[in-house]
């Protein structure tokens, strides 16, 4: 049953509403007499909708909007005004109200205000949790250049039926990537078939990609579509594709050319439209170099090439993702929503993320959401070892470019010291140059010209 709060300073009036609101609706009811009050209610209770006064003393209604609206909380409120002043109703939507009505409205009309608030508070929280649930936002959202050049290649490349390569590092979110590759196309109506090639045993790869015959092999008892034919129309995603054994990269490499797949067993050829995103974490062309990689697969499937960047290289994006997987944490477990204190998003921005990038938030959010069953997560909740750059990414910086001379390094290296410094400061020059210890802001900006470096 839904439960509707009441926030009025005038008792008669609240108590009231209260009455009606359980006599014709059947809600459950609750009322505070104050926005002091009904904040502390808000905070306490599972609130589904909230009918507020906007003119009481002390805290107004219009302070319990903005005080909402700061926090994130997304209940549906319901606003009413005995002045009957159309600007105070409009400024309160534009706070976040979702409608407004008449002190003198008959209590069937706002009955029915509060079902339709209800429902649309309901159809927007399924909206978030399918959108949170499908993996929205999670690499792909964010306000810096890495995030948004990533996320304008990909919603380019998504109607082209080319294979496309995925690379990046373990934790990235190579996956969620593909995944937007194919929602992004006129293939989202069909089948999405993730195979990770690492998790599949070596005599069971082809049967797995390709599909077989009954009879096959031992255990073959009946006829088995591939992921190939699983896929037609759609798309499959290769995950850990720098993990598929010489002999399946050959016949990988046919269907891909030719578009036709052989099952195991099986001499007749099946025509399939399928596109092919597959995803690594290795380099591929030392890969090939060290001959555990076919030179013209590779060819064929870097046709086009998406690089996920690291979190180190966008850590101002680190606040919308620890939002982004508080929200989805709090909705698992089931719990009030949870704030984020600024000192706690300054740590995790701190942090360079190298052991397993955007996972390793995912997990530590969990973590801070299961430490503490108060709404504000303090920065003296988070892991002790969310502390600063770990000893992994400063050495990943120092030797980024191995095998090359030493110049190549330190120039390589430099400017990665210069763009994971910039982002950690919002691109804030002065900042990041006080951070750096250059002597003054211009030494900075010279550095940036010479690596091309602009925001």
């Amino acid at each position: 049953m839904s439960l509707i709060l009441i926030i009025d300073d005038i008792a008669a009036m609240r108590n009231q509403y209260a009455y009606d609101l359980k006599r014709l609706g059947g809600f459950e009811t609750i009322t505070a007499a104050g926005g002091a009050e009904g904040l502390t209610r808000l905070k306490d209770e599972p609130v589904d909708c909230v009918i507020l006064d906007l003119e009481m003393p002390g805290v107004d209604g219009f302070e319990v909007l903005a005080t909402l609206k700061k926090q994130g909380r997304k209940v549906p409120i319901i606003v009413y005004t005995g002045t009957g002043s159309y600007d105070r109703c409009v400024r309160a939507v534009k706070l976040g109200a979702y409608s407004f009505i008449a002190k003198d409205e008959p209590l069937e009309r706002v009955v029915r205000e509060v079902e339709n608030a209800l429902a649309w508070g309901g159809l927007r929280h399924e909206i978030n949790r399918l959108k949170r649930q499908s993996g929205e936002g999670s690499p792909l959202v964010g306000e810096s250049r890495a995030a948004t050049a990533m996320v304008e290649l990909v919603d380019r490349l998504a109607p082209i039926p080319s294979p496309v390569l995925i690379m990046g590092e373990s934790g990235s979110g190579k996956e969620l990537v593909a995944r937007r590759l194919h929602d992004a196309s006129n293939r989202k109506s069909r089948t999405f078939v993730p195979v990770n090639c690492a998790a599949l045993p070596e005599g069971m790869i082809e049967s797995e990609l390709f599909g077989h015959e009954r009879g096959a092999f031992t255990g073959a008892d009946k006829v088995r579509k591939g992921a190939f034919e699983t896929a037609d129309q759609g798309t499959l995603f290769l995950d850990e594709i720098g993990e598929l054994p010489l002999s399946a990269q050959a016949k990988l490499l046919r269907v891909l050319e030719d578009g036709i797949v052989t099952r195991l067993g099986s001499h007749e050829g099946r025509q399939v439209n399928t596109r092919v995103v597959a995803a690594t974490n290795r380099n591929l062309d030392d890969e090939v170099a060290a001959g555990r990689f076919r030179q013209d697969l590779l060819f064929r499937l870097n046709t086009h090439l998406v690089q996920v960047p690291p979190l180190r290289e966008r850590l101002s994006d680190v606040p919308l993702l620890a939002e982004h997987f508080l929200a989805l944490t709090c909705e698992k477990f089931a719990c009030r929503p949870r704030i984020l204190a600024p000192e706690t998003l300054d740590r995790l921005k701190g942090y360079d993320w190298s052991r397993n990038n955007i996972r390793e938030l995912r997990n530590v959010i969990e973590r801070l959401v299961i430490a503490t069953g108060e709404d504000l997560i303090t920065v003296d909740l988070v892991p002790a070892e969310i502390t600063g750059p770990s000893a992994t990414a400063v050495k990943q910086s120092v030797y980024v470019a191995l095998g090359g001379t030493l110049k190549e390094q330190k120039t390589i290296a430099e400017r990665k010291i210069i763009l994971t410094a910039l982002e950690r400061n919002d691109w804030h020059i002065t900042n990041t140059a006080r951070q750096l210890g250059l002597s003054d802001h211009s030494s900075l900006l010279k550095i940036m010209k010479r690596h091309d470096l602009k925001k």
